[in-house]
């Protein structure tokens, strides 16, 4: 059954997931994909420990990236650049693998960060979010917005260049992976509340 997740973008984000999902340590890293043409996000080294993820599609105050895989290793960092006049950097995964989170994820910025993998998300022992605004990751289809456009990762197309607002909701499939973390701490502002993880401004969470 298809379900319709709504929530309000104000001051938190949350995290969906029902299943299981095991962690393998033998995986892609970061592996743009095709769908987003010209547009196309990049993944540039900027050290020996931190990737850097340019390209995209900007729509307005909001920024698109898409991929065939996405993981961050463990003693990585992995930093979506924030343009200027960008507030939300949507993320999405099209292929058939769980993302697996084992270093450190960040924005270079204040833009909150969505990351979305209908296959499921782990977030290791060592995993660290480095975010200023606020972040969703979920395991939802795609994401919904208010004039109907979807940002889908299991039908991926470019992204309209319609004006596209904040999302009022996510679209879940008969089956969505699960977000398992391993990471939490007592004093953590990562928090599981059911199946939910809410991160609301997050900075260099370990």
């Amino acid at each position: 059954m298809v379900k319709i997740w709504q929530f309000a973008v104000t001051g938190w984000l949350g995290c969906v997931g029902v299943t299981a999902v095991s962690v393998n340590p033998a995986f892609a890293q970061l592996t743009p994909d095709n769908s987003l043409g010209s547009e196309r996000s990049q993944v540039i080294p900027f050290d020996q420990k931190n990737d850097i993820i340019d390209g995209g599609a900007a729509r307005g105050a909001n920024l698109f990236h898409s991929f065939q895989d996405f993981n961050v290793s463990d003693g990585r960092g992995v930093y979506f650049a924030n343009p200027q006049g960008i507030t939300n950097i949507f993320s999405r995964v099209t292929g058939g693998n769980s993302s697996n989170i084992f270093g450190r994820l960040g924005v270079d910025g204040a833009a909150n960060l969505f990351l979305l993998n209908p296959n499921g998300i782990v977030f290791g022992q060592n995993a660290q979010l480095d975010i200023q605004g606020s972040f969703l990751g979920t395991t939802a289809n795609s994401l919904v917005f208010a004039n109907g456009i979807e940002f889908s990762a299991t039908n991926p197309q470019a992204p309209s260049l319609l004006n596209i607002n904040v999302p009022v909701g996510l679209q879940f499939g008969s089956q969505p992976g699960s977000i398992t973390s391993h990471s939490l701490r007592s004093n953590s502002k990562l928090s599981i509340q059911n199946s939910n993880i809410f991160t609301p401004c997050i900075n260099a969470l370990s």
